[in-house]
């Protein structure tokens, strides 16, 4: 009798783990779908500004506009919550906290050190900003179990890394232009994988 008491405790134990996957599975494919928007605007959006301060600083030979890079969040973070409005309702669960985690952190480096290498110590800042945007993303296509984003990070952050070492002055800055076609592509498979 308790054997089959046993029996029936271990098939709920299975059948509970089952449920639990199965909406875990389901949350990262809304967070995907809701994803697709992000990378859609924040490609277009680092598209656009890349190939503006470049232009400006290409005619001007002024490397002042580079501090329209901090103009970014001020303009992407707002439209980011309005697109979020229309995003699928999810509860806050482990994965969209450890996506948001990764890339707030993201902006969090990129901004500081942008600002300690633009003001206090000059280095390659499109070396450093390209690596992290690119592991940034990798990690969450590991977190959203998604190849393409995982693909698209890889070749952000190693191929990224790789010309920023090749090319010098403002070219570096057609780089971010290269980044935001990757992260429109990236964007486009995403939201045609989950239609």
């Amino acid at each position: 009798m308790e054997n089959k008491n046993e029996q029936n405790n271990e098939m709920t134990a299975q059948q509970s783990l089952g449920i639990i996957t199965e909406m875990m599975n389901n949350n990262r494919r809304s967070i995907l779908q809701n994803s697709a928007k992000h990378f859609l605007l924040w490609g277009a959006l680092l598209t656009i500004m890349s190939l503006g301060i470049y232009e400006l600083i290409h005619i001007t030979r002024n490397p002042i506009w580079n501090l329209l890079w901090f103009v970014m969040p001020l303009i992407g973070f707002p439209m980011a919550h309005f697109i979020g409005k229309s995003n699928v309702a999810l509860p806050q669960n482990i994965i969209s906290k450890q996506l948001h985690g990764v890339w707030l952190a993201y902006c969090a480096f990129a901004v500081v050190i942008s600002a300690v290498f633009m003001f206090i110590a000059p280095q390659n800042l499109t070396l450093i900003i390209i690596m992290a945007f690119g592991f940034a993303e990798c990690v969450s296509g590991i977190i959203l179990k998604n190849w393409a984003i995982i693909v698209g990070g890889f070749i952000l952050g190693i191929g990224g890394a790789i010309a920023a070492i090749l090319l010098r002055s403002e070219a570096q800055l057609l780089l971010f232009t290269i980044c935001g076609v990757i992260l429109l592509v990236t964007g486009l498979i995403v939201k045609s994988q989950h239609k």
